[in-house]
């Protein structure tokens, strides 16, 4: 959630309001995304203030989990939407507009009190679609009443809300199905930072560091968990074995990683390398020495209309992409002549695509990644896809 006021030029963030740079304040949780533990240094508090960029941030009490519990899990969710609904409104202060961040659901709840009490229209990002994602994830049974609970309070947020982003074009038509009004809709497609994601030099030492070298190396970064289904990686690894080079590599962690570990272990597999979560800001040198990069996702008609947001990233960095989900983020990586595609959970595919790019000259794979360079400094960099978001904010905010 992030409350917006108006008129403070001298801010170092936030999008540009009536021509001045508009003041931020952010209320989120404790950090504990993904592994469901709080991040060093913060323990859960009934608030606290920080000073980010030139951005004030709110932290307020929640319950910390992201295991495969679907009660703890509703208690992550709904204490942070009640501690933001009692406590929002009373810190939020002034301001001309909300926009807010969509999962989970219940952020929508705050988000519609505050709106309520304060008079501020607010716009709903909606990153992942509920309920279809908590079905999608296992989390809860399609015939359950949270279910059906859920696809209510989605209907009350969508009607309560000024305008809806999404992330692709799967989205909008999704929501329109719903009931939702087409022009209330903005497809604003996920960005990647590209100070942070860009192509750089490949690091010999960081390549020796975590026995990267001398491999052909298919890097996976990001959430191992679910919905990622990387079981079937571990599926196609044991498929190319006879191809002592080929080496998968998952950067992360999540609720799936010891299950993994443990799987890899059992089947002997080595040829796939686990690495804990890395710092964002260091995730282009372990893509310089990539020979491929790897999206994938369950096989399930909600992950047809998802993009991934590493699929951004690697773009960024200029990597040839393997991308096994269908749909938007397919079609998003074959407009951009980025890489090769294979149908998701289906490890002979991955595996026969694994040695496609095995058998390609290194300049075919090279031009792949460039294209997606070129694809991204076009449609996909934070300049300018936030200036629609300005445009949108503005138009909300007069």
């Amino acid at each position: 959630m992030v409350p917006a006021r108006t008129g403070y030029p001298g801010a170092s963030a936030g999008p540009r309001i009536g021509g001045a740079r508009a003041k931020v304040t952010v209320i989120t949780g404790f950090p504990n995304y993904p592994s469901g533990k709080l991040y060093s240094g913060y323990r859960v508090r009934w608030r606290q203030w920080e000073q980010r960029d030139g951005v004030r941030v709110l932290r307020l009490p929640l319950y910390p989990s992201h295991d495969r519990s679907a009660i703890r899990r509703s208690l992550n969710y709904l204490s942070f939407a009640a501690s933001a609904s009692a406590l929002g409104p009373l810190f939020c202060g002034k301001a001309d507009v909300m926009w807010v961040y969509h999962p989970p659901l219940t952020i929508g709840i705050p988000a519609w009190w505050i709106s309520l009490i304060k008079r501020i229209p607010f716009v709903y990002e909606i990153q992942d679609m509920w309920p279809e994602t908590v079905m999608a994830t296992g989390m809860l049974k399609p015939s359950s009443r949270a279910i059906r609970w859920l696809g209510h309070l989605a209907q009350f947020i969508y009607r309560r809300a000024a305008a809806l982003s999404v992330i692709s074009p799967g989205f909008k038509q999704n929501l329109i199905a719903k009931g939702v009004p087409a022009e209330k809709i903005h497809v604003v497609p996920n960005w990647a930072d590209e100070k942070i994601y860009r192509p750089v030099p490949a690091d010999l030492k960081l390549a020796e560091e975590f026995g990267l070298t001398e491999k052909f190396n298919i890097i996976f970064g990001g959430n191992l968990g679910a919905a990622q289904a990387l079981q079937n990686v571990l599926a196609a690894a044991a498929l190319l074995c006879d191809v002592p080079a080929v080496q998968f590599v998952l950067i992360g962690d999540g609720v799936d990683e010891q299950a993994l570990r443990k799987q890899a272990d059992e089947q002997g597999l080595k040829n796939v390398r686990f690495i804990s979560r890395q710092p964002a800001e260091r995730m282009a040198s372990f893509y310089a020495l990539a020979d491929v990069v790897l999206v994938h996702l369950r096989r399930d008609p909600l992950f047809e209309i998802t993009i991934p947001g590493k699929t951004t990233a690697y773009m960024a960095c200029g990597r040839p992409i393997l991308c096994s989900v269908a749909g938007d983020a397919a079609n998003m990586v074959c407009q951009a002549g980025a890489g090769l595609t294979c149908p998701p959970e289906d490890p002979a595919a991955l595996a026969q695509r694994v040695r496609e790019f095995y058998a390609m000259p290194v300049e075919q794979r090279e031009a792949m990644g460039q294209a997606g360079r070129r694809a991204f400094l076009a449609h996909y960099t934070r300049d300018v896809l936030i200036g629609r978001y300005e445009e949108l904010l503005e138009k909300l905010a007069n």
